[in-house]
């Protein structure tokens, strides 16, 4: 199937990307599942932007650049803050529903932020953003939306019928959910929108298609990758053995939640920073972490009861309903709360165009290192480098077209040396395992020791995994652990190379900071 662009992911960066190029050119976005079922509708929190009397870019900037420990990029953080304001107005227009105070947006504050300046739809934002993005590309004559596609690799220049060594991206390889058949997509452009790798982790707020597709296919291809040693855990993810991933957003405690030590009640974020609750989530994790593994707990407990009940309700509609299903009146009753992965700060190497540095591919979203996050994401800086990108990388499209080659004649996919797998147990085990060595090994804290031990179970794994690869045809499970595990090695040689403690990445062996902010770049 051939189309003028290809947008391998259906969230926020993706639809975005797509809805500013369908005028000129037709457009195949690819999901993976539904077209919803991606980060962007999971999102609870909000959108940052300058919005207030009294707040300024200046502000936010310096704000963005102190959660992410001087590891930022000034001038991508001045480009994305700048086109915040905007970025808000058009999803006004598409009819995203952002809550009100009278005539002017109702802006909350959360951790990091020195201003209210957060945009919302009560607790749902994402679910909200995810809608209106794709109600505007169902209606549009230009744009073919795929679900069910689980892409495999890239199709390059090796892949080309008159093979070429050039590095070009044509599209990609993808396994249709339903069917099992492999097709291939082609088109003069490229852009990855595919999300993070949060299901690395055995606690994540990820969705279950977070495996880090997008990273691995393009460090593969021949990108580079970098600072994927900082991932984000978020201090407040529900802790319930029935029900995964239920993240309690930061708003909670930006509207007064207090974290207590379930059998004593004692208020502990007090004795780590003077912040109390409203410390970055770096350090929040860090000291629930410590409480737990002190005290040898299960969980904390986040408390906002001392809030009036209709307050509460009003705030947070939605995890009031599902904790009340649950047996857990949030307005009378703690949360009972653990962290749990929840951002892939690092990945592919983009430039301010949302370009790679393959000819013909871009980026934009989770999947990406922009420059903006740094050591650590500001909370709520994530949706709005998802419209920025995606619109950044749709108009360089745009400007340069007509420099773009058009597509060779690409060879199909190959099946005609392998077999049907006999051993599904192989990837269940093998998943099981990657996610609960690097959640012990390449967690919140870290030493070398652990991460030298969760290297040797990669190098031990990555053969298995490569073998099995090479003799059974592909399914959606074997991708996802294949990308799992690219992703994991990714990871832990990252955070190996880093010999200080900055943003996400604690070590007890290098616990200061070095003088210098250096990004971690892995070349292939």
């Amino acid at each position: 199937m051939n189309a003028d662009i290809l947008i391998i992911g259906s969230g926020a960066a993706g639809l975005t990307a797509a809805l500013n190029l369908a005028d000129r050119f037709t457009v195949t976005v690819l999901a993976k599942g539904a077209m919803n079922e991606g980060a962007t509708a999971w999102a609870q929190g909000g959108i940052a932007a300058v919005l207030e009397p009294g707040d300024t870019f200046e502000s936010h900037i310096e704000d963005t650049m102190i959660a992410g420990a001087g590891l930022n990029d000034r001038a991508t953080v001045e480009f994305v803050v700048d086109r915040a304001p905007a970025a808000i107005a058009r999803l006004q227009e598409l009819g995203v529903p952002f809550a009100t105070d009278g005539d002017a947006l109702h802006l909350t504050r959360e951790g990091g932020h020195s201003h209210r300046r957060i945009v919302h739809v009560a607790d749902a934002t994402g679910w909200a953003v995810q809608e209106a993005l794709q109600k505007a590309a169902e209606k549009h004559p230009n744009i073919t939306l795929v679900p069910d596609q689980v892409a495999i690799d890239l199709a390059t220049s090796r892949h080309e019928e008159r093979y070429s060594g050039a590095g070009n991206v044509w599209g990609v390889y993808a396994v249709d959910r339903n069917t099992g058949h492999v097709g291939l997509y082609t088109a003069r452009a490229t852009i990855l929108a595919t999300g993070g790798a949060g299901r690395t982790y055995l606690f994540s707020t990820a969705p279950r298609g977070a495996t880090g597709d997008g990273i691995a296919m393009a460090w593969r291809a021949g990108a580079r990758v970098s600072n994927m040693e900082f991932m984000q855990f978020h201090p407040t993810c529900l802790y319930n053995l029935d029900v995964k991933n239920f993240l309690i957003t930061e708003a909670v405690r930006g509207e007064g939640g207090q974290l207590k030590i379930p059998d004593t009640g004692h208020r502990f974020m007090p004795d780590f920073d003077p912040r109390a609750e409203l410390a970055p989530r770096d350090v929040v994790a860090r000291a629930i972490d410590h409480e737990i593994k002190r005290l040898g707990l299960d969980y904390v407990h986040l408390d906002i009861s001392h809030q009036p009940p209709e307050f509460v309700r009003a705030h947070f509609p939605n995890i009031y309903e599902k904790l009340l299903g649950l047996g857990i009146d949030m307005t009378t009753q703690p949360i009972p709360v653990v962290p749990a992965q929840h951002y892939t700060c690092g990945g592919i190497v983009i430039d301010r165009d949302g370009r790679t540095d393959l000819p013909g591919l871009y980026a934009a979203g989770e999947c990406t290192q922009s420059g903006l996050h740094g050591a650590n994401r500001l909370a709520s800086n994530s949706l709005l480098e998802c419209f920025v990108f995606g619109e950044a990388a749709a108009r360089d499209i745009a400007a340069r077209w007509d420099d773009l080659p058009p597509v060779p004649p690409i060879r199909g996919w190959d099946e005609s040396r392998v077999t049907d797998s006999d051993e599904e147990v192989v990837i269940k085990q093998n998943w099981t395992e990657i996610r609960r060595f690097m959640w012990n090994y390449v967690g919140i804290v870290r030493t070398t020791k652990r991460l030298e031990r969760a290297q040797h179970r990669i190098k031990m794994l990555t053969g298995e995994i490569e073998d099995y690869y090479g003799h059974f045809r592909v399914t959606p499970d074997l991708i996802e652990l294949r990308n799992l595990l690219q992703t994991a090695e990714l990871i832990v040689r990252s955070a190996l190379h880093r010999h200080e403690s900055r943003g996400l990445h604690y070590t007890l062996d290098y616990p200061d900071m070095l003088p210098q902010a250096v990004d971690t770049v892995l070349v292939p």
